[in-house]
């Protein structure tokens, strides 16, 4: 097992967690908003204080890479590499949408084995960035922007039970009418849940290059002006 730095800032939640041998040790995180660029430095820092107080060297760190919001993205991959150049660690890349499915796994076994995984992040209106796993977190379908109507996951809802979960499900649920579908609340991307993602992508020695790495986005980034200046 490895001793892992985790940040997480693909939406409102600003988190950062340590883990140990399979274990999460360190938690913080912050619901209050998108104040990213004004929590995450102090929630390293503490993170940080806390593995050299515990003798803990650390060897990688894992941050959410999208998709998601661009700038806390943005604001946590420059935060990850700047870590990795400063303590020669190693970066790691974990998909927001895997990310959301750990808790779902950790928590739920009651759900059936052909069950199929939605997690769903909010973008606009009824679009959502979504994916489908099965159990084994392989991809079903993969990560696209949905429009969501009540067609849209139909062909895995006549095939089994599909659990729909994160920030941009609740308003989803509202249209998929189908005795299938399943609305897990309250779940959103959270760095003391990356360790299992981490660990196995260090197994497979699976790093990014720190210089060229960016976010995965999904869309590009269209900059608005405030009302008041238009």
């Amino acid at each position: 097992m490895s001793n892992i730095l985790s940040i997480e800032t693909s939406t409102n939640c600003c988190s950062v967690a340590v883990s140990s041998e399979g274990a999460c040790l360190f938690d913080r995180r912050d619901a209050a908003g998108p104040n990213h660029a004004v929590v995450l430095g102090r929630f390293v820092d503490e993170a940080l204080a806390f593995a050299d107080s515990q003798g803990m060297p650390l060897d990688a760190v894992a941050v959410s890479c999208g998709p998601g919001s661009y700038t806390g993205l943005r604001i946590g991959v420059s935060m990850a590499k700047g870590i990795c150049y400063g303590r020669g660690l190693k970066l790691i890349g974990i998909p927001t949408l895997e990310l959301l499915c750990v808790p779902i796994l950790l928590t739920h076994d009651e759900m059936d084995e052909n069950a199929r995984l939605c997690p769903m992040l909010d973008a606009r209106r009824m679009e959502v960035y979504a994916a489908v796993y099965d159990r084994a977190l392989h991809p079903v379908r993969e990560v696209q922007a949905d429009i969501v109507d009540a067609d849209t996951y139909r062909e895995f809802l006549d095939e089994g039970p599909v659990y729909f979960f994160g920030n941009g499900a609740g308003k989803c649920m509202e249209v998929i009418n189908h005795p299938n579908a399943h609305h897990i609340a309250d779940i959103e991307p959270s760095a003391k849940w990356m360790f299992p993602l981490a660990e196995r992508k260090i197994k497979e020695e699976r790093f990014e290059d720190i210089a060229y790495f960016v976010p995965f986005y999904l869309k590009d980034f269209v900059a608005k002006l405030p009302k008041k200046l238009i």
